[in-house]
This record gives structure tokens, sequence and C-alpha cells, in this order.
């Protein structure tokens, strides 16, 4: 016995990477529904070897559905996700909207699994930020052994995390390079993408951070620790697909490099690509289209006590986005629906 199951936003790029990863996973589904806004409505999509029709998600009824992946926007997601959640449909949201509700589970199941339980308080889980997904995949095992007291990270952010659009812009001002004569209107970005790279990612606060940095900030506390501090520098590069990430860690305790690396290689969802050769580390080219997340580059900090270098690299459109959704929803399955 399967579950019914809802994939709402499907014809975007995170909607139809759910539909692959449910089908690659051999997701236990004994129906499905794909919904988009009307305007997308009946554009088809792909789920294994068949081929579905979206349906109107305005009209939908949720009643009897097992759960939802939501990938809609934060906007969509306020008038739906209610809707869902009160005709029982369990809501695995993509958004920002539910990350920072202390009634939202924000679940990485590597790192914060047992969080399903906490479902029952609005039948909503939350799926964190891409750049926070894969940055406390890592960070989890090493804070178990040795205490993190504080996170500098700057991260390398492809195109793909704004969307089909910012895909389109990367692609049309590159080409423009080469081609003078060729037009491109600049609509998602405030500067050029294309060889470039702009140190600015969602909206500034007033502090002068980002919201996205903010996010990072905020996410990691909550899925991990909240005593470990944070800081954080998002920058947009021009890479279609792959989030990277340079991140320094201060510990407690002392945490020798080998050890660290040991660590890493036994602990889940991760693979350790780390040899100090030429090319004996992994770029975001190589991790599009694969479930792990990659650590390359573990060194000794000298500058601080009990400090660790690394870098982190995943497809922000799998780890980052579809791949945690539908690993919560094996979890949701395992531990509190119990059907497939």
């Amino acid at each position: 016995m399967g579950y019914r199951v809802v994939v709402a936003g499907a014809t975007g790029n995170v909607g139809r990477e759910m539909l692959n990863i449910l089908a690659e996973r051999q997701f236990p589904v004994d129906e499905i529904a794909v919904l988009a806004s009307r305007r997308s409505l009946g554009t088809e999509v792909s789920f294994g070897d068949m081929t579905l029709k979206t349906q109107d998600l305005d009209t939908f009824d949720f009643e009897g559905w097992d759960f939802a992946l939501f990938a809609i926007g934060s906007d969509a997601t306020k008038k739906y996700a209610p809707v869902a959640a009160k005709a029982g449909c369990v809501v695995i949201d993509n958004s920002s909207l539910y990350r920072y509700d202390p009634d939202v589970p924000l679940i990485v199941p590597e790192c914060n699994a047992d969080a399903i339980h906490q479902v029952s308080k609005k039948n909503i889980i939350a799926n964190p930020n891409c750049s926070t997904a894969q940055m406390v995949v890592a960070l989890k095992p090493l804070h178990d052994r040795a205490r993190i007291k504080r996170v500098v990270v700057s991260t390398y952010q492809s195109v793909s995390g704004s969307g089909k659009d910012a895909i389109d812009e990367l692609w049309d001002q590159t080409k423009a390079v080469y081609n003078p004569t060729a037009d491109y209107e600049r609509k998602v970005y405030p500067k050029d993408i294309a060889f470039n790279v702009i140190p600015h990612i969602d909206v500034f606060l007033e502090d002068g951070s980002t919201k996205e940095e903010w996010k990072m900030v905020a996410e990691t506390k909550k899925i991990i620790d909240p005593a470990i501090k944070v800081t954080a520098t998002c920058v947009r590069v021009p890479v279609f697909v792959g989030h990277s990430e340079a991140i320094n860690i201060e510990f407690e305790d002392h945490l020798d490099e080998d050890e660290a690396r040991d660590i890493l290689r036994e602990s889940p969802g991760i693979m350790v690509i780390d040899k100090r050769e030429d090319g004996g580390y992994v770029t975001p080219k190589e991790c599009v289209g694969d479930f792990a997340t990659f650590i390359s580059r573990i060194r000794q900090d000298s500058t601080i006590d009990n400090g660790l270098n690394l870098w982190c690299v995943s497809d922000n459109l799998r780890k980052g986005a579809a791949l945690n959704a539908v690993q919560i929803a094996e979890v949701l399955g395992r531990e509190v629906l119990k059907k497939g």
C-alpha cells in the first residue's frame, strides 16, 4: 500500500526535480497529482515512464491525499498550505514562509529527522534554504564530535537558485558577449551575471546583511544548535546549477583534520573527495544530478584554536530543494504515516 502524493508547482525547476527524484528513489506512490497555476494548466510533466497533465491548484481538493510537496513560492504557499493542511494532507514546503515558525519543524533528515514528530502541530514541514541544507549536512556530524562555536561561510551560488528566468538571463548575457549584436534585457539581477559575481542575494536588511545571509544564520541555529554563531556572505556566480561554499569552523574541542575527514566519510549524505593534488576536489559542474553533498579541501586553520576549513559543493536543485523534500517525505512515511 503506497501513498497519494501531490506535487504543487510541478512545472517549475524544483517541481520537475521533485517528480524525477520520487521516481528515481522508487517512492511508494499509489496515485500522484501534479498542480500548477492556471497559466500553466494542462502542461505535461514526466513522472518516471508516465506523462501527467497539471491540474488547477486553485480548485484542487486535498481531502484524502497523504502529503503535498510544495514548490510554489511564499505568496502562493500562504494561501494554499493551510487549505491542504486542514484537509489532512501534510505539506512539505520548499518556500521560506514557515521555516522560522516555532510550531513548524525545519528538517534536514541527516541532521534532525526526529523533528518529524512535531508535524502534528500544523500539518506542515519546512524545507530549508538551499545554501543552508548542504552546509548543515557537513556541520552536524562534526558538531556532534567537537561542538561548533562559530561558522564563517562564503557561498558561491548558481543562478538556478533564482529560477528559470535567471538561467535564461545568464545564457542570454553570455551569448551577447560573443555576439555583441545580440540584445538582452536584464530582468533578474541588478548587475550582469555573465563573467561576473554579485555579492547580493535576496533583499538587504538594516544591518547590511542580506536576507539570504540571515536565513543561513537562523536556519543553522534551528536545525543544529541555537548556540552556534554563524556569519555568512552569499554571492551569486555565473554557474547554471550547483552551489559551493567555503566554510571555516571553530570548535570548542580540538578536532584533527584526519579525524574530521574520517567522520565525514562515514556520515550519511556526504561524499569526501579530498586529494591534495591538481583536480583532487569537486566543483559544482561535477555535482549536478547527484544526491550527495561533496566535501573537499579539509584542512586545519592555524590562525585560531580548534579551527578547520572545508569546501562544500552540492546540486542546489537536489539536496538544496527537491531531494531534501523527498527525503522528508520518506521519513514522514516511515515514522508517522506508516503506509509504504
